[in-house]
């Protein structure tokens, strides 16, 4: 009975695509956490300027996103990995050359091309390697890199640039996108997957994007994203202006380790109790976070706040992506991933410019207040969205009841 052995999850293509993932991620969030210290401190730009420096990159993988997969279907999984890979390691070099604000903006749009076939490919490709049996506990373990670059990211960056240059910095990315680069060659995408892509690529239409009945949670979990840009985007400018940049380096570590910690209690929870036992405190705790981080004065207030936020806001992407899921038919998760995504992307998106464009106008601490306000308005947007999926679910019951007493 050989065959009810189970298939190795870790293979070398797994562990290829997985370190893939965890580069690029790595680079993006180091980035994405340096680049507005840089824009404000080196190139004289506003703090609009530098939530724009993290906007621009967004916009660019969200207009990219929808035909990305049929790019891949076009190329090939693995060559369009390998090349979207390699586009971005040499758009990564560019930085050091790069000293004014104009030309880094279309260096950022350039690298969000990039980055958003990269998401897409190597999402896919990992479901590809991936014994179908195990897939669940695959493309868990799979998730973790993302999650480890959220902390491994912003760490890195605000640690190095306490003792190097913003120069040096970038030499030492580009450096770390070359192993990136030979991560993705070592992946081997099964035959069969790419066929089966291709038999398909003539068949196009809106509904390959979008899955309408998850547009309304999505939206809420918009504006979820849109106060964690705030956080994601200044909290090392808003480190700095308090005079405690030595301790922002750790923000995200505490965030991360909350965050791994109390996900698997609040994911229990989740599928026994149901989503309102899980995202109501959630949205509260984030909330209180964002007030504390509003208040902070001391190193132990910024790390603190990161605890709070990491233990309010880590369950709730998780939480939202699944409650998408769940409106649509199993066989149209993938269309509900997407389009949840697409408006989740939008909401950092969005919130990395018009915060930065807030906080030059009232400041940091009231930005991270107007923040909490919205976290609050959140969670009545979502006890509204609950009591109408009740009712709904209510009034079908209704209906299947008469049609079963008419019979």
């Amino acid at each position: 009975m050989s065959n009810t052995k189970q298939q190795p999850i870790w293979t070398k293509s797994f562990i290829g695509i997985s370190m893939t993932q965890f580069m690029v991620f790595m680079i993006f969030y180091t980035l994405l956490t340096t680049l507005p210290i840089y824009v404000i401190n080196n190139l004289g730009g506003s703090e609009a300027d530098g939530g724009l420096i993290v906007t621009v990159m967004l916009i660019a993988a969200i207009i990219v996103r929808p035909i990305s997969a049929k790019l891949l279907d076009t190329t090939g999984k693995k060559r369009g990995l390998v090349l979207s890979v390699a586009l971005f390691t040499v758009t990564t070099f560019f930085y050091i050359w790069i000293d004014s604000f104009i030309p880094l903006l279309v260096l950022r749009f350039f690298h969000g091309l990039s980055f958003g076939v990269i998401t897409t490919a190597t999402g896919a490709i990992a479901a590809d390697v991936i014994p179908h049996e195990r897939r669940g506990a695959g493309l868990g373990y799979f998730a973790m890199a993302m999650n480890l670059a959220v902390v491994a990211g912003p760490f890195i960056g605000l640690s190095l640039l306490q003792f190097v240059t913003f120069k040096t910095l970038f030499i030492i990315l580009s450096i770390l996108m070359i192993a990136g680069l030979i991560f993705s060659m070592s992946v081997h995408v099964p035959q069969e997957s790419n066929d089966t892509a291709k038999a398909t690529k003539h068949k196009f239409s809106l509904s390959d994007l979008i899955e309408i009945k998850a547009i309304p949670i999505a939206l809420i979990s918009s504006f979820v994203s849109l106060a964690y840009a705030s956080i994601l985007s200044f909290i090392s400018v808003y480190s700095e202006s308090i005079g405690l940049s030595a301790s922002a380096s750790y923000f995200f570590l505490v965030f991360a380790i909350i965050m791994l910690l109390s996900r698997p209690y609040f994911g229990r929870t989740f599928d026994v109790k149901g989503p309102n036992h899980v995202i109501l405190p959630c949205l509260f705790i984030f909330a209180v976070g964002l007030v504390t981080l509003g208040f902070t004065g001391s190193a132990w207030m910024l790390l603190l706040s990161a605890g709070l936020i990491g233990l309010g806001y880590g369950t709730l992407l998780p939480s939202f992506q699944t409650m998408a899921i769940q409106t649509a038919h199993h066989s149209r998760s993938g269309h509900a991933t997407a389009t949840f995504f697409m408006l989740y992307d939008s909401g950092i998106a969005i919130g990395s410019f018009v915060w930065g464009l807030v906080a030059a106008g009232v400041g940091f601490q009231n930005l991270y207040l107007i923040n909490a306000i919205l976290v609050v308005v959140v969670i009545g947007l979502f006890l509204l969205y609950q009591s109408r999926q009740q009712k709904e679910k209510y009034a079908e019951k209704k209906v299947y009841r008469e049609i079963q007493s008419s019979e």
